[in-house]
């Protein structure tokens, strides 16, 4: 008797699931702002948010952005998303040996500086990825900018 009544007391609360996601408009700005400080800084770049789910929300590419920083864009913010950690931190951890490196031919992943997590309150909301400045450092430095652009908004 106490098993068969177990199901029905664990599957109450747990039948749904409510999560938070960024808006179109949110995670356009988060591009933009991005996309802004790497011109400011003389960089042509693209710039990609993808939602909570890993699917691409915005993606802009300047005129002069080389053919694969779209991608490798896309690619960066999927990866920080996917292991919940900046992309630099990814890279460092595989070059020390800590991670394998095997994970960086995984579909869709880019080991490489330049993504990071979208977050609120513990919150997982996303990732936002640059590519196309001379260097990992310069394209989170973008992607920083995007954050900080949408920080008030995001925070709950």
């Amino acid at each position: 008797m106490l098993a068969l009544g177990a199901p029905a007391a664990i599957a109450g609360d747990d039948a749904l699931v409510v999560y938070k996601s960024l808006s179109p408009e949110v995670a356009l700005e988060a591009a933009q702002a991005a996309l802004k400080q790497c011109r400011a800084d003389g960089f042509q770049v693209a710039v990609a948010v993808v939602d909570r789910f890993g699917q691409a929300q915005v993606m802009l590419r300047d005129r002069f952005a080389g053919l694969p920083a779209a991608e490798t864009a896309t690619s960066k913010a999927y990866t920080a998303l996917s292991f919940h950690k900046d992309t630099s931190d990814l890279a460092k951890s595989v070059r020390s040996g800590q991670m394998d490196a095997g994970l960086a031919q995984l579909p869709h992943i880019a080991m490489l500086a330049g993504g990071l997590v979208i977050e609120a309150a513990g919150t997982l909301l996303g990732g936002i990825g640059v590519s196309g400045a001379p260097g990992g450092d310069k394209d989170e430095a973008c992607a920083k900018a995007g954050l900080e652009a949408i920080r008030d908004r995001i925070d709950f």
